[in-house]
């Protein structure tokens, strides 16, 4: 969806946000999720123009399924809805950053965050060896 096409209510999203935003080539945007007590990273979302303005405009976290292709409300199924309480954009304006209040587990397998028991091995470096 471009930025000239309407969305929910016959709105649509501000032409100058819509001019920072890169999309990629389906059209969509990453949304990163943090709760906003804990600060955890609860998921991983996509947007297009009409998910964001909803968003924004609503306060309940709007996504774009790509699997399903439609937009769909966090929580509108399971009741487990995503509470907007800040949404930043970041410098290359390819990826959002929603804070929220997360009722119930965010996760699809019910499960606080989608994070959780999937941790790499990684060599973490001391002091000592970090070097540029």
């Amino acid at each position: 969806m471009n930025a000239e096409q309407t969305t929910a209510g016959d709105q649509q999203l501000d032409p100058r946000l819509a001019a920072r935003l890169k999309r990629d080539a389906a059209g969509l945007i990453t949304a990163v999720v943090q709760d906003a007590a804990s600060r955890a990273v609860l998921m991983v979302g996509w947007m297009d123009d009409e998910a964001l303005h909803r968003t924004l405009t609503t306060g309940r976290a709007t996504y774009w399924s790509r699997s399903r292709q439609e937009l769909w409300v966090k929580g509108e199924s399971s009741g487990h809805y995503q509470w907007v309480r800040s949404a930043a954009l970041d410098c290359d304006g390819d990826t959002l950053l929603l804070t929220v209040d997360q009722d119930g587990p965010a996760c699809h397998r019910g499960t606080p965050t989608c994070f959780d028991g999937g941790d790499l091995d990684v060599r973490v470096l001391t002091t000592e060896e970090r070097t540029a």
